[in-house]
């Protein structure tokens, strides 16, 4: 299928496209809310700016796609394969992405306020400046994966890993972090207060001007 076949269909009130192979299509600042792509193979297509609201991309294959400033608030990618998919300033707002894989990811400045982001994989991912505000990540897998200034205010982080994190100036204000590994994690700068920290062991991480949960600012590993 060309991407003339899908917007003639779609046109047509068409909305659910069984397994189809997309893989390098162009379908870039198209408007494709409520589509249903699920199980689509849509590697290395081109969907920057693309409008994909509402739409059911569960287990599609993205890997390498463009999705930068695309719209996806509200879409399912449950179980998708995003590895290396650039996301930059994407709109995710309540998207539901549990058991997605986000290896290499670039999701610096995008929008994931509300998602569900449950046993998801984002190892070695940039989510720099990146929103995670509210965001549910419990069971996540963050190995090695950049979120300097990252909003994560009241995210639930329950049995994140978090090992060799980057951490540095993020707002964690209220964030659930309970039995979560952050072990290496840098947390320079960042802000922990109110967060739950049951459960973590903190003598492996970095720490430096660093606000604890009870609101003090710690130094304790500052040169």
């Amino acid at each position: 299928m060309d991407a003339n076949e899908l917007l003639e269909r779609y046109a047509a009130g068409e909305r659910f496209f069984y397994f189809p192979k997309l893989q390098g299509i162009n379908l870039s600042g198209i408007n494709l809310s409520n589509v249903d792509l699920s199980g689509a193979n849509l590697f290395d297509a081109k969907l920057s700016r693309a409008i994909l609201s509402n739409a059911n991309l569960s287990e599609a294959r993205l890997d390498r796609a463009i999705l930068s400033k695309a719209i996806l608030s509200d879409a399912i990618l449950s179980r998708a394969l995003l590895n290396e998919a650039i996301l930059s300033e994407a709109n995710l707002r309540r998207a539901i992405l549990t058991g997605t894989i986000l290896t290499g990811a670039l999701l610096s400045g995008a929008i994931l306020s509300g998602a569900d982001l449950y046993h998801s994989n984002l190892s070695g991912a940039l989510l720099r400046h990146t929103d995670l505000y509210h965001a549910y990540l419990s069971a996540a897998l963050l190995e090695h994966a950049d979120l300097y200034e990252a909003y994560l205010r009241d995210a639930d982080l329950t049995g994140a890993n978090l090992f060799h994190a980057n951490l540095r100036s993020a707002d964690l204000t209220g964030a659930n972090l309970c039995c979560a590994n952050l072990r290496s994690a840098n947390l320079s700068g960042a802000n922990l207060s109110g967060a739950n920290l049951k459960g973590v062991n903190l003598r492996s991480t970095l720490i430096c001007q660093t606000t604890m949960p009870d609101g003090e600012i710690s130094n304790r590993d500052c040169p």
